[in-house]
Formats: C-alpha cells, structure tokens, sequence
C-alpha cells in the first residue's frame, strides 16, 4: 500500500530521481518543451509548476528556494526575468502535456510537455 506516498519512483533511487527532475526541469525552462516518457512529464509537471509558482513571487528568498533545485544561472535567471512574469496573472497550470505515440525502439508511450505561452 503507499499510504501518503507522493509522486511515482519511476524505478530510480530518491538521489537518481532528485537528478533526474532537476535535470528535466532545468530542460524545461531553457528550452520551452521537452520530449520524454508520460510517466516522467507527469511526474515533471508538479516539480516544474512549484517553481514556477515560487518565480512568480519573485523575491530574494524564493529565488534561494528554486536556486537550491535548479543550478544552472542561465535557467533560474530566465525563470525570474521572463516565465515568473509571464505566468502572473495565470492561478497555476502553467504547463501541458501532448501524448505523441509510441517510441519505435523499446514502445514506450512518449508526449512533450510544455510551458503554455501565456
């Protein structure tokens, strides 16, 4: 039973599944849109739409908050200079997810998810 377990292991250790979000999320907001699996964009999408809730306060102190899960400066500076604004009149949903097929090499289900354009 997972009684109060939050979010899917997607078969990783919690160190490997810490990297990974981080990873996806930094893609994200660098790039727009990602193509993955659907079981890693839907695990994705509650990671990214906190931080870009935390951008859209825009203070110091949220800044540390996301600065401790997205490394990259180019990535936390486009966060709170262009996405936090964009999304501030937005109450939350700032993303999609697009079921694209089927990968042709192992089968498995893939969608791109995006952040929405405004």
């Amino acid at each position: 039973m997972r009684h109060q377990a939050k979010g899917k292991q997607l078969s990783r250790t919690s160190e490997h599944r810490k990297a990974l979000m981080r990873n996806m999320a930094t893609s994200l907001i660098l790039h727009g849109g990602i193509e993955t699996t659907v079981a890693k964009a839907k695990a994705l999408r509650p990671y990214a739409e906190k931080l870009i809730t935390l951008a859209r306060r825009g203070d110091l102190h949220a800044r540390r908050l996301v600065a401790a899960k997205i490394r990259e400066r180019a990535a936390l500076s486009l966060l709170f200079s262009e996405i936090g604004p964009r999304f501030a009149a937005r109450p939350g949903g700032y993303t999609r997810i697009l079921k694209l097929g089927h990968r042709p090499g192992d089968g498995a289900e893939v969608a791109r998810i995006e952040l929405l354009p405004e």
